[in-house]
């Protein structure tokens, strides 16, 4: 088994079904990991034919995805491909990820929403926008949408890195860790679906803990610019 699914899940009976079938049409292992939900989430998703973690306090989905990534790893998986769980991310793309994983182009393979931004909600764009600006800027290198959760990784490399966050910050922290390693980063253009769904991101909280993420990890930027050479993460 070369890949596995990984889609970290809180209370997303609605979505989850629908999800894990389209997602078995290209993955044979699809791994989803609820984390605390108070609905069917686990009874649907594993319905649908998904191994299901079921953790019974909510951790957030960087403790998610760490427990996904591990069960991936024992699995015998080499690569992994991460998709939020509401649905917003189209399994009709996931080709385009397993032919960049053939060609060996990159470590780390994110998805790039904002060259098919679509019906994105204006919050979620100007977020975005900011965070993936405030990135490009202290690393050196275009990351045009560093928020996406819609990645393929390569599991050798992200065992070798250390991971802290366990809420929605995961994803700039795990893209700046890529960098500041040294490994190869890409950018693939993705569709993004929305939903009346409700986003489960708190705007001051989380932002709070971006930031507090930010002043931690500050030390990573200047070693992401001297890996620039490297580095592999074409414009939009």
């Amino acid at each position: 088994m070369d890949c596995a699914a990984v889609i970290p899940c809180y209370n997303e009976a609605a979505a989850i079904g629908p999800l894990v079938t389209a997602v078995r049409a290209h993955l044979e292992c699809v791994i989803v990991v609820d984390d605390g939900s108070t609905d069917s989430t686990a009874t649907v998703a594993r319905t649908a034919g998904a191994e299901v973690l079921a953790v019974s306090k909510n951790h957030g989905k960087g403790a998610a995805l760490q427990l996904g990534l591990r069960r991936a790893r024992e699995l015998g998986c080499a690569w992994a491909l991460l998709l939020d769980g509401d649905g917003q991310h189209a399994p009709e793309d996931i080709p385009a990820f397993l032919t960049a994983l053939r060609a060996d182009r990159a470590d780390l393979f994110i998805g790039n929403r904002m060259a098919l931004p679509g019906e994105m909600p204006f919050v979620r764009r100007a977020t975005n926008l900011v965070m993936s600006g405030v990135l490009s800027l202290l690393t050196g290198v275009a990351l045009p949408d560093s928020q996406c959760g819609f990645r393929l990784m390569r599991l050798a490399a992200w065992e070798a890195l250390t991971q802290r966050c366990t809420r929605f910050e995961v994803e700039s922290e795990m893209l700046l860790a890529f960098l500041a390693a040294g490994r190869r980063v890409e950018f693939l253009p993705v569709r993004s679906r929305y939903k009346s769904e409700q986003s489960k991101i708190h705007p001051a909280r989380d932002t709070l803990r971006w930031l507090r993420w930010f002043w931690r990890a500050r030390g990573n930027f200047a070693k992401a610019r001297a890996n620039l050479k490297r580095i592999s993460a074409p414009p939009a």
